[in-house]
């Protein structure tokens, strides 16, 4: 058992988040929403502090490093099997641990729930980042998907992998980074899934007004002269080759 009354100096970084996590074990005298973690780092001779071996935190930053969406307060508490007031005090922390060590990116709380994002200093460098990669050709993947919510908007990515048979996660996210697709609704249907549309961008690159100036999609379609050909060619063949019956 070591308390911070016995220490004659401030605890480390690392010290403390073992100390935290021992705290997010034992669920006693967290911090609130609202309190520094000073009261770790420093010493506060009220808090009696075990170090155990906890890598708690480390669940949480793993958690937060694939989530694409902020994720709740509620649903990090669940999954972690701690308060959501701990949730609350170890994102508040590491998010402190992240400034004093100079990082390019925080834990940030948006929308009700916690995510990773950059820091507003290294705002120009992402900037850059993106609109380089922006210069670079879209995939065939990318322009097939793009074609699809052109068409068939709205429409989600359920949708979307159901038309072209593979997973389009990544490449729906390559199209949000370049401002031509946006979730534009969500389905009334069981889990609310999020409906994707084409931007204005989407519009100006192409040099349309509207969406009605899209090609029509009959002009792209065989003329019922060339099935027939085609069907009369493939029966022919079938009927040349031995062993083949209908």
């Amino acid at each position: 058992m070591v308390t911070m009354a016995e220490r004659s100096e401030p605890f480390s970084h690392d010290e403390a988040f073992n100390a935290l996590a021992a705290q997010v074990e034992s669920q006693q005298s967290l911090p609130s929403d609202t309190e520094s973690f000073e009261d770790v780092r420093n010493g506060d001779p009220e808090i009696d502090l075990v170090v155990p071996s906890s890598d708690v935190g480390a669940a949480l930053e793993a958690i937060l490093m694939v989530a694409e969406q902020p994720v709740e307060v509620g649903l990090l508490a669940q999954i972690l099997e701690i308060s959501t007031e701990t949730v609350v005090s170890l994102c508040s922390y590491l998010a402190d641990c992240y400034e004093d060590e100079g990082r390019g990116f925080t834990i940030a709380r948006i929308a009700g729930g916690y995510r990773y994002q950059t820091v507003e200093a290294q705002s120009p460098y992402v900037e850059r980042f993106i609109l380089e990669g922006q210069m670079t050709r879209l995939s065939s993947a990318a322009l097939e998907t793009l074609a699809i919510v052109a068409y068939k908007q709205p429409i989600s990515r359920a949708q979307i992998s159901a038309i072209r048979g593979v997973n389009v996660d990544g490449v729906v996210r390559t199209l949000q980074q370049r401002g031509y697709i946006n979730e534009v609704a969500r389905d009334s249907g069981p889990g609310s899934a999020g409906l994707y549309g084409t931007t204005p961008s989407f519009l100006e690159r192409l040099g349309l007004d509207t969406l009605e100036e899209l090609p029509s999609l009959g002009e792209f379609v065989p003329e019922s002269e060339i099935f027939e050909t085609l069907e009369l060619a493939l029966r022919n063949t079938s009927e040349d080759e031995p062993g083949i019956t209908e």
